[in-house]
């Protein structure tokens, strides 16, 4: 089985934070944050091992960014990744009730 380096970008590192934050500050629900950011953590560390496992998007404005989507386990969020090679760039996470097709198409423009 392959292994992969994972790694965040910035944009990912500024969301997981908004999210966190919102929970901490505006629910008064540091415990939610907490099982939240376990619940990245073992979603990103199970990127490790099946990144390359996960089947190609159905939704065509993911399928042209080549990004592929991993759910929480416990949680209404998912992630937004790309692999080149060995390297797995988790690139943002949205929560499951946002409308992420729109906001994509303004943070990852398609390249012409």
């Amino acid at each position: 089985m392959q292994e992969y380096t994972v790694r965040n970008t910035p944009l990912l590192e500024k969301k997981l934070d908004k999210y966190l934050g919102y929970l901490i500050n505006r629910k008064k629900s540091p415990q939610s944050a907490q099982s939240l950011l376990k619940d990245f953590v073992e979603t990103r560390e199970s990127l490790e091992k099946t990144a390359g496992m996960i089947k190609d998007p159905d939704d065509e404005k993911l399928k042209i960014r080549k990004l592929k989507r991993i759910n929480f386990r416990r949680h209404n969020y998912f992630l937004l990744f790309r692999t080149n090679g060995d390297v797995v760039e988790i690139v943002t996470m949205f929560h499951g009730l946002e409308n992420y097709s729109d906001k994509l198409t303004d943070e990852f423009p398609v390249q012409k």
